[in-house]
């Protein structure tokens, strides 16, 4: 068996990589470099940014960048930037945002902006021998890290509170400090991870003082100290409602009144089946993750902190909820997001900085509503379809481009294809079926 590891791979350059990666990792006749330099940016100093966003980096990966227009968000008008590849969801997020255009748009208020990091560490002593030393624990914690919180605190953040948990309940010698920050329109994750790891040494430092402890009250070991990506005190909430009646119309044959039950049981059933929750709040997710991707922010910890919200209960539930009373339709949601406007990747970015320009340089904040109103918006969109003409035939006609693409299809055929399948149920057989037809001079009938 051939050997492939390789040591010193990072020290490499950027064609050796590339030689390396293609002799060793791809079968024959497959020109895996010329494909990876297609993909450099054109200017080379944007490439020479994009590679410092990583390891190891060697080409770019593209995805779609769009816009969803009209979002009337706190009576302010926004187009908002999206990066995703699913087909439809630009398109679904778009269509919300028009619906509830003249229907007086989101509403969105941001609760609370705190953000939570944990010093872990194991320790000989107990609660009774720390408690009467806690104020002065808290002020040489915070002398400490002074010249690190200077420039956020003149922002007006910082650090907000140090608790002292006492987990050995759980865990024998497990205790740990549960820090709250204001890091203002920055994420702060190197904010707050700078300040919890200093926080460790401090502490380890404070309990050598041989006036205050002794014996094995001197032994403490830092095992961690970092963010938590969960910050349930850092959280927006977004809103849409109406009179019911105004929903006439949005299915065809139903009033307002049975259309709202309809939508608010299909809600309520998310509320109660995880498995159904699962699939309602990645929905929401599609229209979160792409303005967070496509502001250079961290979809990532976004996603693990709304599903640990999702969960808060000790049961897996919907994000977004539905009422129906005093004859008016309200769908609203809360969700903790975690987000910056400056630093990182979001000046960093080429199109992360257009994307911010687009939406008026928000503040953080401003960033929160603004994702929080898309991620309604497409769980609207879905719902909507889902209970109406069911989600299969917008996401069909969305994807049958890709389908097309797939296929081979020429400029012609596709045109063709988007008139001959516009009153059809799309599926790759049906397309493929189609192109056999076109190419063959036969005729075709597909329902």
């Amino acid at each position: 068996m051939q050997d492939k590891t390789i040591s010193g791979f990072s020290r490499l350059s950027k064609a050796e990589k590339i030689e390396w990666l293609t002799q060793q990792w791809l079968p024959p006749g497959e020109n895996g470099a010329e494909a990876i330099r297609s993909f450099w940016h054109q200017d080379e100093e944007v490439q020479r940014v994009l590679d410092g966003f990583s390891e190891n980096t060697l080409s770019n990966f593209f995805m779609p960048y769009g816009i969803a227009p009209n979002f009337k968000i706190n009576d302010r008008l926004y187009a908002v930037p999206m990066v995703i590849e699913e087909s439809s969801v630009v398109a679904a997020a778009s269509s919300a945002a028009k619906f509830w255009l003249p229907r007086g748009g989101f509403t969105a208020q941001v609760k609370s902006t705190v953000k939570i990091g944990q010093v872990h560490f194991s320790w000989g002593g107990t609660s009774d021998q720390m408690l009467p030393h806690l104020p002065a624990l808290k002020t040489y914690l915070l002398q400490d890290v002074a010249h690190l919180t200077e420039n956020m605190v003149k922002r007006g953040g910082g650090v907000l509170d140090i608790e002292w948990l006492d987990l050995s309940h759980l865990e024998p010698n497990y205790f740990q400090l549960k820090v709250t920050f204001e890091t203002c329109d920055s994420m702060g994750a190197n904010f707050i991870n700078s300040v919890l790891e200093q926080f460790g040494r401090s502490l380890h430092t404070f309990v050598q003082n041989p006036s205050l402890f002794s014996g094995s009250a001197r032994d403490l070991t830092v095992i961690m100290a970092i963010l938590s990506n969960y910050t349930p005190e850092c959280i927006v909430q977004a809103s849409v409602e109406c009179p019911i009646d105004t929903l006439t119309g949005v299915c065809a044959d139903m009033p307002g009144e049975a259309y709202a039950k309809k939508f608010w049981q299909a809600v309520r059933i998310a509320e109660i089946d995880p498995y159904r929750a699962t699939t309602h709040n990645k929905g929401i997710f599609n229209g979160v993750d792409a303005v967070v991707l496509a502001t250079g922010n961290d979809f990532r910890a976004v996603e693990a902190c709304g599903h640990a919200h999702a969960a808060h209960t000790g049961r897996y539930q919907s994000l977004s909820h539905c009422d129906i009373s005093d004859g008016t339709f309200r769908f609203w949601m809360d969700l903790p997001l975690a987000l910056g406007t400056v630093g990182g990747l979001t000046r960093l970015h080429p199109l992360a900085r257009l994307s911010l320009a687009i939406l008026g340089n928000p503040s953080a904040p401003e960033l929160m509503e603004v994702i929080a109103s898309t991620g309604l918006a497409q769980n609207f969109a879905a719902l909507r379809s889902l209970t109406t003409t069911g989600i299969q035939k917008g996401h069909m006609k969305m994807h049958l481009l890709n389908i097309l693409n797939h296929l081979g299809a020429n400029q012609t055929e596709q045109e063709k294809a988007c008139d001959f399948f516009v009153d059809k149920t799309v599926s790759f057989t049906a397309v493929r079926d189609f192109l056999y037809a076109q190419r063959n001079g036969k005729s075709l009938s597909v329902k």
